[in-house]
């Protein structure tokens, strides 16, 4: 845990409201709205927005983060990088874990699935720290779109939009995991190893973002560089998914394009707001700062809280009341999901008054 004042609001406010989105969508009750649900195969809901704003947004921070270091690929950078990485890749391995040791499996050596949200995240945070200590900034975006490129002629050649287990995704995560360590919701792990390939690009675009910001001569020029770059993205990514559907399953090229330029847009509009116009903090920017200033802390919270929730029955003693008073199943679904979400809060509350940012 470490103090520190220099923040860039704008990005804590942004990331804020990503995290507290990634919660409210992952923690309904039941049968809950299309908006509030990630879309079974190609489209995409406001829902599938969420994670890869997180990654962005990851990219953006991974830039002021070693920028401290001028970028130098020195060995205690380097094994602050893999130290991390392993870190992280372990808490999202404890979280699988969790879940089958809480229902009575406490060695699931042989069920427990090896990837998820923070293994994608490690992996993703990793791949773009060692490139960007490894190559001329100038380069960022050869890399990333070159990353796109051949991840694109994967799916094409090899069966990448079937929602089935003939998809290459899907083979893959099969020869090098096994089945029994996957996710089985559905044919497609959404946090599979193929798909790493364009989240690393995904990553690397927020990354990229961050340096044409810190480039800038002034805050208006900031302002503008992100709703420009957002703006061609999207173009993009809309134009793109005429022939590469949007697909979250498979974080399609369309799909970071999309993503990568909506995220860029939200974060020039937000730092207009606080940083151009110096808008006063009000009680909506300070919720979104709590989760914005410990983001991997609130959600590695949530996903043990859910866990806990939902195998003690308190998520059935919290939704009951709820469901009383409103009967349609979906608004009652989506109350308990605002609830669960301000539970997370609290926790974060003591943490945003005193400064205290847990840094994983």
């Amino acid at each position: 845990m470490t103090k520190n004042n220099k923040r860039l609001l704008s990005l804590d406010v942004l990331r804020g409201i990503t995290v507290a989105g990634m919660i409210l969508v992952n923690d309904g009750y039941g049968e809950s709205f299309t908006v509030l649900k990630h879309s079974t195969w190609n489209g995409m809901t406001p829902c599938d927005l969420v994670f890869p704003f997180f990654l962005f947004i990851m990219g953006i921070s991974t830039y002021l983060s070693l920028r401290k270091f001028q970028f130098h690929a020195t060995r205690p950078v380097v094994w602050k990088i893999i130290r991390r990485t392993v870190i992280i890749f372990a808490i999202g391995l404890a979280i699988n874990w969790f879940d089958k040791a809480i229902g009575g499996d406490w060695f699931p050596l042989h069920t427990i699935r090896i990837m998820g949200v923070m293994q994608r995240i490690a992996l993703c945070y990793c791949a773009v720290s060692l490139i960007a200590l490894s190559i001329n900034h100038k380069y960022l975006l050869h890399v990333a779109f070159g990353l796109l490129i051949i991840y694109a002629f994967i799916l094409l050649y090899g069966n990448g939009y079937a929602q089935s287990a003939e998809n290459i995704a899907a083979r893959i995560d099969n020869a090098v995991f096994g089945y029994d360590h996957l996710y089985h919701k559905s044919p497609i792990d959404p946090e599979g190893l193929l798909g790493t390939i364009s989240a690393i690009a995904h990553t690397l675009l927020g990354f990229f973002a961050c340096k044409m910001m810190m480039e800038a001569k002034d805050t208006q020029e900031k302002v503008l560089r992100f709703l420009l770059f957002g703006g061609i993205l999207v173009i993009a990514g809309y134009l793109l998914s005429y022939g590469m559907p949007l697909n979250k399953r498979i974080w399609s090229p369309s799909y970071v394009l999309m993503t990568c330029g909506l995220c860029s847009l939200l974060q020039g509009i937000i730092m207009y707001i606080l940083d151009l116009r110096q808008s006063k903090q009000n009680a909506l920017t300070t919720f979104f700062l709590i989760f914005g200033i410990n983001p991997l802390f609130l959600y590695v919270l949530s996903e043990a809280l859910a866990i806990i929730f939902g195998h003690t029955g308190i998520s059935t003693l919290i939704y009951n009341p709820i469901h009383a008073v409103i009967t349609h199943n979906c608004w009652a679904s989506c109350c308990y999901a605002i609830v669960f979400t301000l539970i997370c809060g609290a926790f974060g509350y003591p943490l945003y008054k005193k400064k205290i940012y847990i840094k994983i």
